[in-house]
């Protein structure tokens, strides 16, 4: 049990969702583990409001995500559906059929060299077909990949990694993975790629029965359920699939938090006109019937725009990525998602799910954008009032929501985290009798530099801040995406050579903004363009005329909550 932690349910579904999964749980490795390291601050993140501990059949104590994953075959590459941890001969159940046999036995896949280095760094498989896991420091987490005595572990290669569970390094519970047999993870044929197939999915009682019992396997054995977070892919069928799950919750668990990100990949191209269409049905179909479902939906992707027209990927200054690999855009957005959602996993003084959703969702707003600056630009020898004032007036962080650029829009409310700044480097060591720079340098905390700097970039605005010590953890297989930094995360001039960097300081944000206003009317007048008739096989998946124009005005109803004239209150 989570011994007084408020617990959140992960539900992960889609395969860009396994992407950014597996990278978040993979950042959350070094937190669950309790590091001994003097270097390391104190725990400021509860691990145990994501993580749970269980007991295998053998006894032996394990530690593992609150996570349901839901994916198409072919998506678990060498991972067992079953997970590694509660392997038992035993389970094995005797075949009572005396008559004429024929196995039929699947090609298994190679295992990713990278998690064959994992693997044996955590444990070993014995003669009697049970793991062993190696003793863990502290009792919590896993072992770390890299110790005096090990060998240092292979980093994955881009062309290693075809599915998300190449590179996942986290043991799964047995009652997390579901697989989705009906449709299929690669090919053209029999795909999961219209919104009402995803509905239908859990309207089989098959996969409804199979995702409830998994659900109150987990909820029961909470203590303090705060509520569930939901890693549903807009772009394809898992929008249908995320909108029936959040509405099951919603029916369920009615007071606790449903907050939803809605994940999309990379940029697209015009030249493939099906799969954009739907793209944009999926899309705003997803956003809508989630936002009627959750307490709070952020759309997150690194392109440039939700509509029709393709933008190019968002630009970060000490980042160098390729944004057609969902396994660096995953990973850039698993670094925000890991950011922005600290108030809720914070051991000291929470924010719940509930109180977080409700201060950005006021006045029907439950569509927020996101936003961060990866990593924080703190340069050797800067204090963080210097490097807040380099950003001047503009809205300092990358857009993450594909809502184009913030400036010029209107924060309604923000919730904003800075995480992985040194105590030292809080706040100005002026000599005695300099005059402050600034007004941020006259601050005497953190905290209070912070504060301060929120309110002159949006006077009034209703905001929450958050000050950590602790880093965002980018050790691999995180990819090298970092051309400028140091080992510690500072932003150099130079590129240092060979220098290998484990974690960053990150400034990330949750906004309502005006922003949202543009975006979704354009989305509402991209949706009036089409001509449904030649895209039958999208309707003929379960979806009614009917249903398209009750869309547009809910589109158009969600718009009119951003306009930039609407007041703070009510």
């Amino acid at each position: 049990m989570a011994g007084g932690a408020q617990e959140v349910l992960t539900l992960q579904l889609g395969r860009f969702a396994g992407f950014v999964g597996a990278h978040w749980w993979n950042q959350q490795v070094r937190s669950a583990g309790n590091s001994t390291d003097a270097k390391e601050p104190p725990g400021e993140l509860c691990p145990d409001v994501l993580y749970r501990t269980g007991r295998t059949l053998h006894g032996q104590e394990t530690y593992t995500p609150r996570l349901i994953l839901m994916d198409l075959k072919g998506s678990l590459s060498s991972l067992k559906e079953e997970g590694g941890l509660y392997r038992d001969k035993q389970l094995d159940a005797a075949i009572a059929w005396c008559g004429k046999l024929t196995t039929h036995k699947e090609e298994l896949y190679p295992k990713n060299p990278y998690l064959q280095d994992f693997l044996s760094a955590e444990g070993v498989l014995s003669s009697d077909g049970v793991w062993r896991v190696k003793s863990i420091p502290n009792g919590k987490g896993s072992s770390p990949l890299t110790t005096a005595t090990t060998p240092k572990p292979l980093i994955p290669t881009e062309a290693s990694i075809r599915v998300w569970s190449d590179f996942l390094r986290v043991h799964l519970h047995p009652r997390s993975i579901c697989m989705i047999q009906k449709y299929n993870h690669d090919g053209e044929a029999g795909r999961l790629e219209a919104f009402g197939q995803g509905e239908s999915v859990l309207k089989e009682p098959k996969y409804q029965e199979e995702l409830e019992d998994r659900l109150h396997f987990y909820v029961e054995e909470c203590d303090y359920l705060q509520g569930f977070q939901i890693l549903c892919d807009l772009h394809d069928g898992f929008s249908g699939v995320g909108a029936k799950a959040a509405e099951l919750l919603q029916d369920e668990y009615s007071g606790r938090g449903i907050i939803t990100w809605g994940l999309l990949p990379g940029p697209y191209h015009r030249g493939e006109a099906q799969r954009n269409i739907y793209r944009l049905l999926n899309t705003a179909f997803g956003l809508v019937h989630l936002t009627a479902h959750s307490s709070l939906v952020c759309p997150l992707s690194l392109g440039g725009s939700l509509g029709l027209r393709p933008e190019p990927p968002v630009n970060f200054p000490y980042l160098h990525y390729d944004a057609t690999l969902p396994f660096h855009c995953s990973a850039i957005l698993a670094t925000a998602l890991d950011t922005v959602t600290v108030p809720y996993r914070l051991c000291s003084s929470p924010v719940s799910m509930v109180h977080l959703a409700d201060m950005l969702s006021f006045c029907g707003k439950k569509v927020v954008t996101a936003g961060a600056i990866i990593p924080f630009p703190l340069a050797p020898g800067q204090s963080l009032p210097d490097s807040l004032m380099q950003f001047g007036g503009a809205t300092p962080w990358t857009p993450l929501s594909a809502c184009g650029e913030p400036s010029g829009t209107r924060c309604f409310a923000q919730s904003v985290v800075l995480r992985g700044i040194d105590r030292a480097c809080h706040t100005s060591q002026l000599t005695p009798g300099t005059p402050p720079p600034s007004a941020l340098h006259a601050c005497t905390t953190g905290e209070e530099i912070l504060a301060q700097y929120l309110q002159q970039q949006q006077p009034g605005v209703m905001s929450s801040s958050h000050l950590l010590l602790t880093p965002c953890r980018v050790a691999p297989p995180y990819p090298h995406l970092f051309s400028s930094c140091s080992p510690p995360g500072m932003v150099l001039d130079g590129s240092p050579k060979g220098a290998a960097v484990e974690s960053i300081p990150v400034f990330g944000a949750l906004c309502s903004s005006s922003s949202l206003h543009q975006t979704l009317e354009a989305l509402a007048r991209d949706l009036t363009k089409l001509d449904l008739r030649r895209w039958a096989s999208f309707m003929d998946a379960g979806v009614e005329h009917d249903d398209v124009a009750e869309l547009l005005q809910e589109l158009q109803s969600l718009a009119q909550c951003y306009q930039d004239g609407d007041s703070l209150v009510d």
